[in-house]
Parts: structure tokens; sequence; C-alpha cells
């Protein structure tokens, strides 16, 4: 008997009430750019609500979140680099994009106004946001009055309350300037001068108005960091690397150093140097911080290092050159933070577990580390607050989110602003352990469905990040990026797919030999066979059906997508392939301005032959290209050349295109478009088109 008409509309009505979209996964507003008032009393961060960014702002005792600006709208405009002034009562935030190469700042919203950089203040005892000056990187001189800031590639100083009415250059100098700091009595301004193949560490004295640089090398020296009393300068020196192929395995070099400069004298000397082989080499983005030395109220020197194959913390006395080694343990310090409380520095790591991050406290007097995390949470960003701590925590089943503890007590700040209609009955991840063809163990995590049945046999995909220094986590990730592609196998998972996230090799968190194994990315894409042992890892389970496994990723991750689907026809029912590199030679030197292929065939020659292009005579299988078309880390180009390839050998190919958008996506209805389209192509491979 056929069911009245009404009684199929509320089913109906039920099934879209209850049914969550990818847009539901993607709705939590995402937490960056935490950050602590100097004397403990207040936070503030950044909150992007599906696009729409805002500095939020939170002040003791209560901490109830207010909100200081009303941008409104997905319009694709960043908002970051906020810094409290000396006392407290204002803040200072840049909002605005990067340029590229030819000078466009990215404007993914087409919007006819100025997208470029524009530094903003806030009076906090009044509410009043005002605009202050193009530029970045802004930083208060110590009087407290002025803002330092980099403008047209030269550095400004100006009053914020308006007595300065241009914006005039406090210098100019040769070279990409940056790495600002004061000295503590504001006299002297530290700098770096990058010059391609070496830097300069120089001195702008403000009184006499003059640029002095004290120890000129053919190194790259930067990080300057001053001592509590301003007397001395450490810094890092750090020999240059002539002619390394990017994306290829770098163990070891010619050794670091650290270096002390004695300010009355403006004599400098070697304090440390690294041993030869593992740890010779400074890593460039471990750990993820603007910072690589400080001080201790005794007048020792913290700094990272990787001997013992993980990035560490040691310290080093100056005087004596004795090195102690403070973070011991299996797991990499990412993070480090210096705090407004003497004698303490605050880490973030995965030392003692290994696929989430925790804070950790390290006591600069007696080299104590304090656990401050929850083995069971992921947790970032930590500030130190008079009487506790601010944080931005995330688990298997909540996003990202800014945290307070205080007395003991925990607490979620703004909650009242996490959307209802987020999921509430994510999966719990499981870690997966298993060796590619060539016995090289790797890494991944397992989601099972929704209802999960054990004598079914679902479809599977695969997650492959990019980078390749990125690592996946049992929760929500740290960065936005990888916190969307978490949700997004959450959806999949939610949806009836067995979905695997690959930490493959030359990924972070699994320390130096993970990351720089041989062979890796452009030195021959040995990672490839860890794709394929996750497709074998699947096709071996009795629950999923081996005709119908997906890789999909952006990136490096679109990168070995491709390489799958090139490599071994037939394994893979398809794929999707977002913003991929397709052919080193090509997006190599947007890394490395000096690379050019017909300089070095021998180079060009091996990276070539690490490209999925290489391999793309064997394409069968369809695959969905997504690419922005201002993408600033992998050319666009890329992905026209694979299209025109793949249509002359009849690989059928689907295309989505974001004009004017960068690599990772600006506008949050692209991340949407992104993940509908790539569910919908995948649904049709696995179901057949006339289903959708």
């Amino acid at each position: 008997m056929k069911k009245p008409l009404t009684t199929l509309l509320l089913l109906f009505l039920f099934f879209q009430l209850s049914a969550q979209s990818i847009s539901d996964y993607l709705s939590v507003p995402f937490p960056t750019s935490l950050t602590a008032a100097p004397d403990g009393n207040a936070i503030a961060w950044v909150f992007n609500d599906q696009g729409e960014r805002n500095v939020f702002y939170a002040q003791a005792p209560g901490y109830e979140a207010k909100k200081l600006t009303v941008f409104k709208g997905d319009i694709g405009v960043d908002i970051g680099d906020l810094t409290f002034s000396p006392d407290g009562k204002i803040l200072v935030f840049v909002r605005g994009n990067s340029k590229n190469p030819v000078g466009e700042p990215a404007n993914p919203a087409q919007l006819q106004e100025s997208t470029d950089r524009e530094i903003h203040w806030v009076d906090l005892t009044k509410g009043e946001v005002k605009s202050f000056s193009t530029g970045y990187a802004p930083l208060f001189h110590p009087a407290g009055k002025k803002l330092t800031f980099i403008k047209s590639g030269k550095v400004y100083l100006k009053d914020l309350i308006g007595t300065d009415k241009e914006d005039k250059p406090l210098f100019s100098a040769r070279g990409s300037l940056g790495q600002l700091t004061w000295s503590p009595d504001g006299r002297l301004l530290a700098f770096t001068s990058s010059r391609v193949d070496h830097a300069f560490v120089g001195l702008f004295d403000l009184e006499k108005g003059t640029i002095y640089y004290p120890e000129p090398s053919m190194d790259h020296d930067g990080y300057p960091a001053w001592s509590p009393d301003g007397k001395k300068l450490a810094y890092l020196r750090v020999p240059n690397i002539n002619n390394k192929l990017p994306f290829t395995s770098l163990k070891e070099a010619n050794p670091w150093s650290i270096r002390v400069l004695n300010i009355a004298s403006m004599k400098g000397e070697e304090v440390f140097q690294a041993d030869r082989g593992k740890g010779s080499v400074m890593v460039r983005d471990l750990p993820a911080t603007s910072s690589r030395l400080w001080w201790t109220p005794s007048g020792s020197i913290v700094f990272p290092w990787e001997k013992n194959n993980w990035m560490h913390l040691y310290a080093v006395n100056p005087s004596t050159k004795e090195v102690q080694h403070l973070t011991p343990g299996d797991g990499q310090v990412e993070w480090v933070e210096s705090s407004w409380v003497p004698g303490e520095l605050l880490i973030t790591s995965n030392i003692g577990n290994i696929d989430r991050r925790n804070i950790w406290r390290l006591d600069l007097n007696s080299f104590d580390l304090e656990f401050l995390g929850k083995k069971e949470e992921i947790q970032w960003s930590p500030v130190r607050l008079e009487n506790g701590l601010a944080f931005i925590s995330s688990t298997h089943n909540r996003p990202a989110w800014p945290m307070i503890v205080q007395y003991g007590q925990e607490k979620l700040l703004a909650e009242n602003l996490f959307p209802e209609q987020f999921p509430d009955n994510l999966a719990m991840p499981k870690a997966l352990v298993f060796k590619a063809a060539d016995g090289f163990e790797t890494y991944g995590q397992l989601f099972l469905p929704k209802d999960y049945d054990a004598n079914k046999k679902y479809p599977a995909v695969i997650f492959l990040h990019g980078g390749s220094r990125r690592q996946m986590l049992l929760g929500f990730n740290y960065g936005l990026y990888y916190s969307h592609a978490y949700a997004m196998q959450q959806f999949f998972a939610a949806n009836g797919y067995i979905a695997l996230t690959l930490n493959y090799r030359s990924g972070i968190g699994y320390g130096l030999d993970f990351r720089e194994e041989e062979n890796y990315g452009a030195g021959g894409a040995s990672e490839v066979q860890d794709v394929m042992a996750a497709a074998d890892y699947l096709a071996s389970r009795s629950d999923v059906d081996a005709s119908k496994i997906v890789p999909w990723g952006g990136s490096y991750g679109g990168f070995l997508t491709a390489h799958a689907l090139s490599q071994a026809p037939g394994k893979f029912l398809a794929g999707v392939d977002i913003h991929g590199v397709h052919n080193w030679n090509n997006d190599i030197p947007v890394f490395a301005p000096w690379y050019k292929p017909e300089k070095f065939p021998e180079m060009a020659e091996l990276a070539f032959k690490s490209s999925p292009m290489y391999h793309v005579k064997n394409w069968k299988e369809p695959v969905l290209l997504i690419h922005g078309d201002d993408d600033r880390n992998v050319l666009f180009s890329e992905s026209v050349e694979l299209l025109e390839v793949l249509r002359k050998q009849g690989v059928h190919v689907e295309q989505l295109v974001f004009p004017d958008e960068v690599h990772s996506f600006l506008l949050h209805k692209n991340w949407v478009g992104a993940y509908e389209a790539a569910f919908r192509f995948i649904q049709k491979k696995i179901h057949g088109e006339q289903k959708f």
C-alpha cells in the first residue's frame, strides 16, 4: 500500500534535517593567533568562522569572550600577527593577504578594493579599531608608544597615536629584511638581511640612525636573540648548502653554530657548534616558530638540535661550553613559546604521545620539565595567564577550540559560538603501523563507518596529506587545512566508507630518519611505496571491497595521488588530485629560484623520473583535478599540463577551478565546494553515474 503524501513528505523532511552535510562538518570556527597580554590578564585570538575572520578578546577575571572587530562575510581576507602593547592597553593585528610574484595580493572574492596587508590597532580601553598603515611584522618599541613594522622592503617606526603624520622609513638596506627584535633598552634594533646564498645579522642604532653589520659572513646568520640585560646578542650561523635539489633527503651538512656578540666590544664568539653527521643540518621548519634561541636567567642559551634523531631542546653555557639535553624521549619539539613569567618556556611536543600534541613547561632555572597536557587530547599554542594557562585544544570528535585552565579548573572560551549543527557521532580513529614492500615502516589512522558491520564489504578512501612535512593526528589537526581534511575523513566514515589516513615517509612526527628517508620526493618518490602498502592493507581486509579503493589528497598529497594512479593501473578505482605537483622540474623553481633544469641535467633527470608525469602513459583510471589559479605553492600549470596529457590518452578527467584562489583556500565556500565535488565524484565512481 502506498504511503500518504504527507507521510512521505514528513519522512523526506526528517531525512533532510537529520542528514549532515560536508558544510556541517566544516562549520566550527577555527581559532588561530592566540596571544596573551604582558601581564597575563588578557588574551586575544582570531576566529575564522566559515570564512568570516574576526579578532576576539577575553580579560580576567571572567574571561568572557568579546568580539573586537566586525568584518563581515566569507571574503578571503586573512587576519594574523596579533600583538599586545607592553602595557596591555593596545592590541595590534594585520589584516590582508600576501602578494604573488607579480605583486598582486590574493583576492579570491574579486573584491573591488585593496586586499594588501594593513596594520590595525585596537584601543582596548575604548574598543575602538583604527587603521594604522599598510605593512606587516608589527613589533612594539619597548617604550610602548611606537610600532616597528615592514613595508615595501623597508623598516618603519611610527607613533600609534598619530603624532607621526606620514610613514617615513626608519631605515632601508639591501636584502630581504626580517626577524626584527629590539634590545631591552630600545636603543638597538637587531634584524636579518637575507641575500639569497648568505644572510647578515645587522644592528640599527636608533640614536645615531646608523646600520652596522658586526660579523658579516658567507653563511646564513639569523635568529638574533638579546640577553635579558641587553649586553649580548646570540644568533645562529648556518652554512650555505649549494645546488642541493629541494625535496630530497638531507641528513647532514657543514655544521651550524651559535655565536654570541658582545655589544660593548662588538666582537663575537662561537659558543656551540653542532657535531658532524646527524644533527648537523639546521632544519628550517622545526621547531615551527620564529625563534631558535632563548636565554636563561643564568646566562645559558636554550636551542633546538636533532642530534639524537629527534628535534629536542638543549642548553649551552657560553662560558664553559657545556651542553645539556633538556627534553628526552621519543618525539619532537614542534613549538616553543616564551612566557611573560620569567624563567620558563612553554613547549608543544609529541614526546610520549606520538600521534597527538601536548604542552610542557620547561623551567629555565632548574631545567625541570612539567607535563601540562592531557594524553587523550591534542593541545597547542599555549600562553601563560596569571594563575593559569590558555591554549587551543582538540579531540577526535571536537575541532580546535580556545581554552583556559585556572586554579585547576578547565573552561572553553566563547562556548556559545560552537555551532549546534556540528556532528556529535564521530568515529574514533585507530592508529596503524604497516610495512612497505622495501621493509620501511610507516603509519596511519583508520576510521570505520557508522554502524560498522564486519560482514559487509565497504568502499575505501586513502587520504594523503601535503607538505610533505606534516603529520595527521588521532584527532582534529592544529592547522586549518588538515583540520578540514580530518573532518572530511570523518564524513566519509559517516557515509559508509572505510577511511585510511596515511602518514607516509618524509613527513614529520617520527624523527629525522623517517623524515629524511633516502630517495624520497624528487630523489626517487619512495613514498609511493607507502601508498601502495596502504592500498594493499585495505585490500587484504575482509571488510573492504578491493575494487573500490580511492586515493585523494592535496599538494604533496595530490602528487602521491597522481603517482598512485599512474604507477598502479587497476589498483585504484579513481582519484581526487587537489593542486598536486606532477613534474618536479616545473615546480621546484618556485621554492629554489636558482634551479634551472637545463643547467643541472642529472638532477633534472632524477627529478622527472620521480614525477607522476614520468609514469603518466600508464594512467587509465578517472580523476578529479581541483586547483586555484593564483596558487603560489604549486603552479596552476601543473594541472593544466596533466589535463592535456590525460585527455590525449582518453582518460576521464573532471575539473574544478577556483579563480584567483591560493594554495590553502582563503574562501570557506571553496573548501566546501572542493569537498562536495570530491565526494560526488567518488560516489559516482563507487555507485555508478545513474544514482548521482
